[in-house]
């Protein structure tokens, strides 16, 4: 009889046990979930900011490039451009969320990157008020990610923590190797059995309750008082962590701190890292012939308007088909294809693919405002040489398209 109802009772317990990590499970997909949605968003929105953008402080320098240097305009007209500059790191910070920022991934060694960043550190924290500890694990393997993203995620963790311990407290950032099995030691949510590389930041600070735990990752969440930070601080970590293919995790309590905990994948090898093309020459003005495709009216007559500020001669068309047209009943030489990535009918790589069997030794320059289109996961687009990010200014335009001009490699 007491060995039935003993029996009974750690039956109940594993079904208790079962239900109540199978409640945790469903509560992680939706949070998952509901990331995902906000993610593609945000994405969004800061794509047609950054066209907007790339109007706004495109023409604000090229005012300011002919307001002479006592101008009465000139103090406004910087402070527009100092605006949009600002905007501009915001819908950074949204495409570092949404996992659609454009990163150049090498092969690191985290401590070293936390070896280098530690002076920074510790004046950022306030060495008089937060202790900085590191507790660095000297056999830990190597990580693959964007060497300033990995510093904006320690960074943004830092000044997340710090901003916890007014009173001040102690920072303790740990490294560590991690293997996770199918069955033992399981993977966080999102992530595959395997070999991690560990970055754990722990802070003193007050803590946080489980409902914030659960919107902590959320862009412009925050608990701040007003006007004391955007919310895109851990947001941005998130977004950083998952385009690396990692996974991220908390743990606090009110009045105990904070533990947040990211896994990278662990990579057995170096790769070589490619050197970047050099800008020809001081002068970035030329004679060629550029073909520009944009279906954004600003940009293109932003670019246009540039380019033949610096002597090109631009035939404009606003999509793909037209561009094929006008490339093959254009007489004279064309040097440059400079095309948007995403566009309606036709993609800028297809219109280059199309454009190359008629004309193979043009040359091309894609601008776009995230890596959302298959080619960039595809390979079929080199972000490194042949690629000008959204928003950007007239100088940073007319240094990539003589760059590329100048250059062997063509598209």
């Amino acid at each position: 009889m007491v060995a039935d109802v003993g029996l009974k009772i750690g039956q109940f317990g594993e079904r208790a046990r079962a239900e109540d990590a199978l409640r945790r499970t469903e509560a992680q997909l939706q949070q998952s979930q509901k990331m995902e949605a906000v993610g593609r968003l945000a994405g969004g929105v800061a794509h047609d900011f950054n066209n907007m953008l790339t109007v706004i402080r495109g023409y604000s320098e090229l005012v300011l490039s002919r307001l002479a240097p006592t101008d009465g305009f000139r103090k406004e007209l910087e402070e527009v451009k100092k605006a949009a500059d600002r905007a501009s790191g915001l819908t950074g910070q949204l495409l570092a969320f949404s996992r659609r920022q454009f990163i150049a991934p090498k092969v690191l060694d985290l401590n070293s990157v936390i070896h280098n960043m530690e002076g920074m550190l510790r004046r950022l924290l306030g060495e008089d008020i937060v202790e900085l500890c590191t507790v660095l694990d000297p056999g830990l393997g190597q990580l693959k990610a964007d060497p300033g993203q990995v510093e904006q995620v320690i960074m943004n963790l830092a000044v997340n923590a710090r901003d916890a311990m007014p009173n001040g407290g102690r920072l303790t950032v740990e490294t560590s190797n991690v293997q996770f099995g199918q069955r033992r030691n399981r993977p966080p949510m999102g992530a595959e059995p395997g070999s991690y590389v560990a970055l754990i930041v722990r802070d003193t600070g007050h803590g946080m309750d489980e409902d914030t735990q659960s919107h902590v990752f959320e862009p412009f969440f925050t608990t701040k008082e007003k006007g004391k930070g955007t919310g895109l601080g851990l947001s941005t970590v998130y977004g950083i962590v998952k385009q690396s293919g990692g996974c991220i995790e908390v743990e606090s309590k009110p009045g105990r701190g904070a533990t947040f905990k990211i896994y990278f994948p662990r990579v057995e090898s170096a790769t070589t890292e490619t050197e970047s093309v050099a800008v020809g020459g001081d002068s970035v003005r030329g004679r060629e012939t550029v073909l520009l495709v944009e279906d954004e009216p600003g940009v293109r007559r932003l670019v246009n308007e540039t380019l033949r500020l610096h002597g090109y001669t631009v035939l404009e068309a606003r999509h793909g088909i037209e561009a094929l047209l006008t490339g093959a009943k254009h007489a004279g030489p064309i040097h440059l294809l400079l095309t948007d990535v995403v566009m309606p009918q036709m993609s800028g790589p297809e219109v280059a693919e199309k454009l190359a069997t008629v004309r193979p030794e043009v040359k091309v320059l894609y601008m776009s405002g995230y890596p959302d289109h298959p080619a960039f996961s595809k390979g079929g687009i080199d972000t490194e040489h042949s690629f000008l990010q959204k928003p950007f200014t007239p100088t940073t335009l007319a240094q990539k398209v003589r760059e590329v001009l100048d250059g062997s490699k063509v598209a």
